[in-house]
């Protein structure tokens, strides 16, 4: 992180890198995905001297990942399934597959 950014950004950066971890990614490269990914809203929030014309005009890091991860062919994982229907404490849910979970949850 460079210096002089907020106590906000480095829980943020953080927080993606040990996500990008968790997802399979080798230590350097969730660096690098925390470090652009930090970079690109300091640079929207105005925190940054310098902005690229994409960083401020390009959809927002969230959004991106948002659609990233709800849309495609298949639509949202099997545990993003299961841990909505966690939340709806939807009943036998353990025994279900993707395609019935999605079927009960009205996806």
């Amino acid at each position: 992180m460079p210096r002089g950014s907020s106590p906000k950004r480095e829980r943020q950066y953080e927080h993606i890198k040990e996500s990008a971890e968790e997802r399979g990614e080798s230590p350097k490269r969730a660096k690098e995905i925390a470090a652009r990914t930090v970079n690109k809203e300091r640079a929207r929030a105005g925190e940054s001297r310098t902005a690229s014309k994409s960083s401020t005009q390009d959809m927002s890091s969230g959004k991106r990942g948002g659609q990233r991860s709800h849309s495609g062919a298949q639509g949202p994982t099997y545990d993003q399934l299961y841990a909505e229907a966690q939340r709806r404490n939807l009943h036998g849910r353990s025994s279900m597959n993707k395609a019935e979970l999605k079927r009960k949850l009205g996806h």
